[in-house]
């Protein structure tokens, strides 16, 4: 067992990363998040320690998150941190490298999707290889996508939403939107600073999303206590907010998602189109979570919609089962040039 090579399933995503290991599942869940020693370029903590230090660190550590819109925004640290979850995966003593199927936006460019396996590469991965969000996915959602017949696929993450339909073993359609769980944060920490002069943080932000945040009227509506800096006196102050208010900050990121979904349902194929009616949407990715999102959907699609099981691991799935297709994902990224 020792001289197998590992292969790897990777999902880096804004929000999260998730590391699936052959034989194993998934291994590690972690916040994308990296902290580092700016006096000397030290690697402090990555993941769910590097989390926590967020606006709470000295002059000298940063706390940051090296991906944005699902795409690297710094190479050099998103590098550092592959370097170290391979590493906490496979053994840092291992000499054989592993084999990599990371998943990336549908929509992103060929750089964009070269400099994610450019990283993996150079992180450590002996071959690495790109597969689209929405088609991973499908796979670790289980849905019969090798068949003749219409699946329809809607993966929110923390940075991008990716629709697709897909058809025998391929996309036939599919939009990307660069607008996701981190932009619904961005609504509620505006919202807050706007109607109660409190400036409060990003984890505050996404705790309130969490616990009552919601897409569609909730039969019994929900409050929290919040606390932030008040603008005005300078001092920390506590507020109440309730969900209807969290659901009027987010609305213009939830209609930017349905309004998206739409718009493929409309430029799909009639008789794909006639599929997903008959067999519903499929909602995966950590904002799938969201309270009454898929309610909200099916509203507006007249389609039905379903929240697949453990909605945050599909993608890190899909990339697992791709492992068992390495050939074919090979074949299919033949055309853009990658080897």
């Amino acid at each position: 067992m020792f001289n197998l090579v590992p292969e790897l399933g990777i999902d880096l995503g804004t929000a999260n990363i998730l590391v699936y290991l052959k034989g194993k599942g998934i291994v590690l869940s972690e916040p994308s998040v990296v902290a580092v020693n700016t006096s000397n370029g030290g690697l402090v903590a990555v993941g769910t320690e590097a989390r926590d230090m967020i606006g709470r660190t000295p002059g000298n550590i940063t706390a940051v998150r090296p991906m944005l819109d699902g795409v690297i925004a710094d190479y050099s640290i998103t590098l550092r941190m592959l370097q170290y979850l391979i590493q906490k995966v496979t053994g840092s003593k291992r000499f054989l490298k592993p084999i990599v199927i990371i998943a990336v936006p549908s929509q992103v460019t060929p750089v964009e999707k070269r400099a994610v396996v450019q990283a993996a590469r150079n992180a450590g991965a002996g071959q690495a290889y790109p597969i689209e969000e929405p088609y991973a996915a499908a796979l670790g959602a289980d849905l019969p996508i090798s068949e003749p017949g219409g699946n329809m696929v809607v993966d929110i993450g923390g940075g991008t939403t990716d629709i697709a339909v897909l058809s025998l073993n391929g996309i036939v359609l599919s939009r990307s939107v660069r607008v996701g769980g981190g932009k619904m944060d961005d609504n509620i920490k505006n919202y807050v600073k706007s109607k109660y002069n409190l400036m409060i943080g990003d984890r505050t932000a996404e705790a309130i999303k969490l616990k009552i945040g919601s897409a569609f009227q909730l039969k019994d509506e929900l409050e929290i206590h919040v606390k932030g800096r008040d603008l005005v006196a300078g001092l920390p102050k506590t507020i109440v907010i309730d969900s209807i208010e969290v659901r009027e900050a987010i609305a213009p990121t939830v209609s930017q998602i349905v309004d998206r979904v739409r718009n493929v349902l409309e430029s799909t194929p009639p008789e794909l189109a006639s599929d997903i009616i008959e067999r519903g949407i499929m909602l995966t990715g950590g904002v799938a979570l969201l309270r009454g999102l898929g309610e909200r959907l099916s509203e507006e699609t007249q389609v039905p919609v379903f929240v697949a099981d453990d909605p945050m691991s599909c993608v890190a799935k899909g990339c697992g089962k791709a492992l068992d297709q390495v050939d074919v994902i090979r074949d299919r990224i033949s055309d853009v040039g990658f080897d």
